[in-house]
């Protein structure tokens, strides 16, 4: 389980968040653009240092600022997912699924051997000695999956891993995530902007906005009743509860008033002087 209490200070952000996260379960983090997002995967990697708070996992304080506790990056059990794969492109995929578990000190032949379960368990049999840059946009995705996986984190860190995909692999991408995290033993937390993720992907969702948390709840609570509109929006559509208009035009009086599409006009409604005369027609003699 986490236990997060996170407030540090960053340029012009001031972020203050509380939560906490239980094994197995997916936490999702939205919120437009600079809002806290990814600054607060940031502290709980620790590549960020709190200013006050504290991050406990599984009963372990990861960092304390009052009692001078703050465990390195490496020494954390968490396991992180870009949005940018960040495969190594000299190595194959199996080397890479491996990277993590040969740097904790695993024997060569062990570490293969756990990459390529996990890789099995993600339809990547067949590719174990391709190098990134011969697969597509959706296996390096699941290699990189498989990396963030085969450590056994307590902890999984996921920043926009949807978001450099084509709209094609998207959706096959996302059930297959949402399955490998229904199946996970970790803490997971989501970090995005895109309002289908988080509700397919999430079962709690917190909406951040300005470094401080606005609303949270179930994804259906959140999208039923949204108390930021601005901060729960799909790309290029608006979810329920906020309301799509065209842009207001100012009267004559200064009143704003919203922008009407014309109405038809009928035969009926057209005055008689208007109206085009039909000639009679001609009369023979």
């Amino acid at each position: 389980m986490l236990e997060a209490d996170i407030q540090l200070q960053l340029s012009r952000l001031n972020l203050e968040m509380a939560f906490t996260v239980a094994s197995g379960e997916v936490l999702a983090l939205l919120g437009p653009n600079g809002s806290g997002k990814s600054t607060t995967l940031r502290a709980l990697m620790g590549l960020l240092p709190l200013t006050r708070g504290r991050i406990v996992l599984d009963g372990t304080v990861l960092e304390d600022p009052a009692q001078r506790v703050k465990l390195p990056p490496e020494e954390r059990p968490i396991g992180l997912m870009f949005q940018d794969y960040l495969l190594f492109p000299h190595l194959s995929a199996v080397e890479n699924v491996a990277f993590g578990l040969r740097a904790k000190g695993t024997a060569k032949k062990a570490a293969r051997d756990q990459a390529l379960q996990a890789m099995a368990r993600l339809g990547l049999d067949g590719l174990a000695e391709a190098k990134p840059g011969s697969m597509s946009g959706g296996q390096q995705q699941r290699v990189a999956m498989a990396r963030a996986l085969v450590t056994d984190p307590k902890l999984l860190l996921l920043d926009e891993p949807l978001a450099a995909l084509d709209v094609s692999i998207k959706t096959d991408v996302r059930r297959l995530l949402r399955e490998v995290l229904r199946r996970s033993s970790a803490a997971n937390v989501l970090v995005t902007h895109d309002l289908l993720d988080a509700v397919a992907l999430g079962d709690r969702m917190i909406v951040i906005q300005d470094g401080a948390i606005v609303q949270t709840g179930t994804p259906a609570e959140v999208t039923a009743r949204p108390r930021s509109p601005r901060g729960i929006t799909m790309r290029g559509a608006r979810c329920r509860g906020s309301r799509a208009r065209g842009p207001p035009r100012r009267r004559r009086g200064g009143r704003r008033s919203q922008r009407r599409a014309p109405r038809s006009r009928s035969a009926a409604d057209v005055p008689h002087r208007w109206r085009a005369r039909t000639p009679a027609p001609a009369v023979r003699r």
